[in-house]
């Protein structure tokens, strides 16, 4: 028995399997730092911190004439978001119900995709985790009103990371909002906005909720650093007669190895 304590849910085999292919379903489509950062692990539920490589020094050594510096580590965070599942839910399920509801497991699993998101591209603060938009070294640039224009911003942004000796391809990290307006807008002549940003960026445009305006990185490697401990999983918390409690839960570190490898772009 691990720590998710699955076997303790009064749910069948059966139950579990649509459960989990729901919630991986439903998450994978938002998970957009999965696509734009070298992804590493997962390295399980115990694995607490990554190495960073590099020492700090102390006050003093704890002896005389013998130095100390200190290790520095990344500690992982661990994101949670709790949902219930109806039991008579999952007894039509096993009697072949192709309609189960799962409402609240669709919401859980929006909302984390959004945590890891904001986390990872926009920092989480009170974790001590650095996001890729607060560490990037370039100057952002501001988008226009019509999406039209993004084409003429994500080039210019290319050529910043070009002309700071960052390589390609590169990929675009957009909000929810601009990743709509993109996709449904033309520019002149009825050219689609979206295929012109892939040729621009030779990478990937990825839709991205939680992300405030867009991001451009490059997809070169070894720049962002997302590092899995557990990877997203599902597990029991409790139950009652009426409905089964669970929760999604996962932990990670992040790490920005080159600032430079980034541009901002924000709305007005």
């Amino acid at each position: 028995m691990n720590h998710l304590l699955r076997e303790l849910a009064p749910i069948s085999d059966k139950g579990w399997e649509m459960i989990d292919d729901e919630a991986r379903d439903r998450l994978t489509p938002g998970l957009a730092v999965r696509k734009l950062t070298d992804f590493a692990g997962p390295k399980g539920w115990t694995y607490s911190a990554t190495n960073l490589g590099r020492t700090e020094p102390t006050t003093a050594g704890p002896v005389a004439d013998v130095a100390a510096i200190q290790r520095r580590v990344l500690p992982l965070i661990e994101l949670r978001a709790d949902f219930t599942v109806s039991r008579a839910e999952l007894r039509d399920g096993d009697r072949g119900a192709l309609d189960v509801d799962f409402d609240s497991l669709d919401n859980a699993a929006q909302r984390m995709a959004v945590a890891e998101n904001t986390a990872v591209f926009h920092g989480f603060a009170s974790a001590g985790m650095a996001g890729i938009c607060e560490s990037c070294s370039h100057d952002t640039i501001t988008l226009d009103d019509h999406f039209d224009q993004y084409p003429s911003h994500v080039a210019k942004a290319v050529e910043v990371l070009l002309e700071a000796g960052i390589a390609g391809p590169y990929g675009l990290a957009l909000g929810s909002d601009g990743y709509t307006g993109v996709v449904e807008t033309t520019e002149h002549g009825g050219y689609p906005v979206f295929e012109h940003l892939r040729h621009i960026l030779s990478g990937p445009i990825v839709w991205a909720p939680g992300v405030r305006g867009a991001i451009v990185v490059s997809l070169r490697g070894g720049d962002f650093l997302f590092e899995s401990g557990q990877d997203l999983s599902i597990g029991y918390d409790s139950h009652d007669s009426d409905k089964v409690s669970l929760y999604i839960e996962e932990s990670f570190s992040f790490h920005v190895a080159t600032p430079e490898a980034a541009v901002a772009l924000n709305g007005n």
